[in-house]
């Protein structure tokens, strides 16, 4: 590992504990293996790292990010998106390919949800008008795709800007009916109707005349 990946690693076993990891398989009961770090150690992990590697670049964050991803380990997994979320505008449109393989991964709410609100939302909101079509083309495409996860975070990739704003609306519930209609899915969709049942939830207490037309969300 490089220094950076080892210093995260270490700080996140040395927060571990049996029993947290013990409770986090039987409440996920997910194939991850689990440290035992709480989501508060993953952050601090992540912030001190930060300040340990002040000169990281985008290259260095996006390396680390994969490094950390690659070991199916919860709390590195999760530390990923933190260092993500905490360097989210060095990142740029092309690496959203890097992020869909990371949903894919995922299949989880607890790893799925913040790579979405948290990286991919922030992400789109900072381009520029050439760079937010391409983006929007990519999360289009997420939501024809037969995998429900990825069509999942299609749907919260937008909930953030929707929270103050509603402006792009529209799209969402474009977005919404992509995801819902996508008849070559094997996996139902259980998971994309939660996502848009939570983004019309909140959205809707600040703007509840917005109108909600697509399937059973």
């Amino acid at each position: 590992m490089t220094d950076p990946g080892e210093f995260v690693d270490a700080a996140l076993q040395r927060e571990g504990s049996w029993y947290r990891a013990q409770d986090a398989q039987n409440r996920l009961g997910s194939e991850l293996r689990f440290y035992g770090a709480s989501v508060g150690a993953v952050r601090g992990a992540i912030r001190d790292a930060s300040r340990r590697y002040r000169d990281l670049t985008h290259d260095d964050v996006t390396a680390l990010s994969s490094e950390l991803w690659e070991v199916p380990v919860f709390e590195r997994r999760l530390a990923a998106i933190v260092l993500l979320q905490s360097h989210v505008r060095q990142l740029k449109n092309t690496d959203l390919t890097r992020i869909e393989g990371f949903v894919r991964d995922s299949r989880l709410p607890d790893l799925v949800d913040p790579l979405a609100i948290d990286v991919v939302g922030p992400l789109v909101a900072a381009l520029d008008v050439l760079g937010r079509v391409r983006a929007d083309s990519v999360l289009d495409r997420w939501a024809r795709d037969p995998d429900e996860w990825l069509r999942r975070a299609s749907v919260l990739s937008q909930l953030r800007e929707l929270r103050s704003s509603a402006d792009n609306w529209t799209t969402f519930v474009r977005r919404a009916n992509l995801a819902l209609d996508n008849t070559e899915a094997s996996d139902g969709g259980p998971a994309v109707r939660e996502a848009i049942s939570r983004v019309v939830r909140e959205t809707a207490k600040d703007r509840p005349g917005l109108d909600f037309p697509f399937g059973d969300g």
